[in-house]
């Protein structure tokens, strides 16, 4: 057997999403700050709902800095495979805190409901919330962009938390200058639970996008394709490949099969063949870890990635 593990320089990735991170607490508290003023501005129920999750955006933040801290931790003897997944428990506890704010929302709402009132200041307040919404807009294009590049799993999870939010913003503000053009005040609290039932709806999708990372789930079918494709293209001398599995586990994606070769060849060539297709693996995906079974033609199956 041929085991063959390599991780890409990983660490100074998870360095680079870490200092990302870090900027994603100062934005964090930036917006809080400002939404913040804005509900207390107003006393509007929908601004409310809005600074809640910005709440939420603070401590999911710093959640994201800790896990890409605990994630850069090398690999040890009960964790011989590294600390990646850590970022998925980031991203699963995000989502649990985005429930329960939209419970905190729902209640809040339903008090107001019940005692509807004029909203105080509403141009200042409207102000700072779209302030708000345009530094969180700009942040998580930041955020989308380089946990793709650093295929890190909390920084796209945060900024798909902060798109949502921007929307989410965008529509509260029109609902509370609607408030404030029609003096309809029962809006105020109707807008603030629009609000909690989509907040409701994007933590459950987060929550459930990210078990799928603590399940091992596979990479997309496309990543799979590529894979084989290139195992394919890069084992001439071997007589087939099968049993392929892969996995995702934070920024590493692990693969593993059965390469079949001729019984006579010998140990040294059939350790050329593995070492070829590693390097073209590599060469084609980041962050893959490799583990390569070498077996005889008795043992082929006649099924899985033809060798071209």
């Amino acid at each position: 057997m041929f085991a063959k593990g390599a991780a890409r320089n990983g660490e100074q990735s998870v360095d680079r999403a870490g200092s990302v991170a870090g900027g994603s607490i100062a934005v964090g508290v930036l917006v809080l700050a400002l939404k913040g003023a804005g509900w207390w501005l107003t006393g509007s129920a929908a601004l409310f709902s809005d600074a809640l999750e910005s709440i939420v955006n603070v401590a999911a933040a710093a959640m994201a800095f800790g896990a890409l801290w605990l994630a850069a931790k090398p690999a040890d003897a009960n964790h011989p495979y590294g600390h990646a997944k850590v970022e998925f428990f980031s991203a699963v506890i995000e989502g649990a805190l985005i429930v329960v704010a939209a419970g905190v929302i729902l209640r809040h709402a339903w008090t107001v409901w019940q005692d509807p009132h004029p909203l105080a200041e509403p141009l200042p307040g409207i102000t700072c919330n779209i302030a708000a919404s345009l530094a969180n807009a700009v942040w998580s294009g930041v955020l989308l962009r380089r946990g793709g590049e650093l295929r890190s799993p909390a920084l796209v999870a945060d900024g798909w938390h902060l798109r949502a939010d921007v929307v989410a913003s965008a529509t509260l503000v029109a609902g509370v200058a609607l408030v404030v053009a029609t003096g309809i005040s029962a809006l105020d609290p109707a807008l603030a639970v629009g609000t909690a039932l989509y907040v409701l709806v994007s933590g459950f999708l987060l929550i459930r996008k990210s078990v799928g990372g603590l399940m091992d789930a596979a990479p997309s079918a496309d990543i799979v394709e590529r894979i084989r494709a290139t195992v394919g293209e890069h084992a001439a001398g071997a007589l087939e490949a099968h049993d392929l599995r892969t996995r995702h586990a934070g920024r590493q994606t692990f693969v593993d099969f059965h390469l079949v070769v001729p019984g006579d060849m010998s140990v040294a060539d059939a350790h050329d063949i593995c070492d070829r297709i590693e390097s073209a693996l590599r060469a084609e995906i980041a962050g893959l870890m490799i583990t390569i079974h070498v077996e005889p033609d008795a043992k082929a199956k006649h099924h899985g990635v033809v060798v071209l």
